[in-house]
């Protein structure tokens, strides 16, 4: 199995490799762009986006400008959250690098309806999405589309054992080892997924049901409050105004 993992990545085996700290294709927002056009040509028209976890305000601004004066914009933009994600990301990294989501997906919203460039563009959150009240809030901020990795690893059995990376995960998950790879049930854990998967979507519809909610669309910030002191709740929309329009 070790072979055949490293012939599909084009490496010898038992190479260790690092994740690069920058991408070898591209160095600026003009250069990104360009990018989208040659992977959706490759692609042969799918739809085609990009994922970060904003760190510079300024360099999302500038990708945004580059977006309107070039009229090149990509299918979606998934945003990321600083609080980490599976084991595998560097302990260093997690709630220390990057905005959190909730602020970084509301600037991204706010950045591409300020340049006019929302309608085009969809917007996908990611980062601890576990509940309804999660999607319900994220959509608020401004996703068209929530995205959960954490709750459905943890539905199929992963206990964070942290070594995602190092292919001895004891629940058989994260990890090629025939002998660990032994320790999950498949179709148990599939059905539990599925539960899982199928209730939270089912919760996210009561949920707005009772707020009086007809349709995920019209979920707004005004909608969400969240208490900032002991004696102090606010809105979402007063935490996170919404842009002016007239702005670019």
């Amino acid at each position: 199995k070790l072979k055949k993992i490293a012939k599909i990545r084009k490496i010898q085996p038992h190479t260790v490799v690092h994740s690069p700290t920058f991408h070898s294709a591209f160095s600026n927002p003009e250069e990104l762009l360009g990018f989208i056009v040659k992977v959706r040509k490759l692609c042969k028209g799918k739809p085609v986006g990009i994922k970060l976890c904003i760190g510079s305000p300024k360099e999302f601004e500038d990708i945004c400008r580059a977006m309107v004066d070039l009229d090149i914009q990509p299918d979606f933009i998934t945003i990321d959250g600083g609080e980490g994600g599976t084991g595998a990301a560097p302990v260093e990294f997690s709630n220390s690098l990057g905005m959190p989501l909730r602020d970084g997906l509301a600037f991204a919203y706010d950045s591409l309806s300020s340049y006019q460039l929302k309608s085009r563009i969809k917007l996908f959150a990611s980062g601890k999405i576990v509940s309804a009240f999660h999607i319900a809030r994220a959509m608020a901020l401004g996703a068209d589309v929530c995205m959960s990795a954490r709750a459905m690893m943890m539905a199929i059995g992963c206990i964070q054992a942290l070594k995602c990376n190092n292919n001895s995960c004891p629940v058989g998950v994260a990890t090629q080892k025939e002998k660990l790879v032994k320790g999950l049930d498949v179709e148990d854990k599939a059905q539990r997924t599925y539960q899982f998967h199928r209730e939270t979507l089912n919760d996210f519809a009561e949920l707005i049901a009772a707020a009086g909610i007809k349709d995920p669309i019209e979920i707004r910030r005004e909608h969400i409050n969240r208490r900032v002191s002991m004696d102090n709740i606010r809105k979402y929309s007063d935490i996170y105004p919404y842009p002016n329009m007239n702005k670019h």
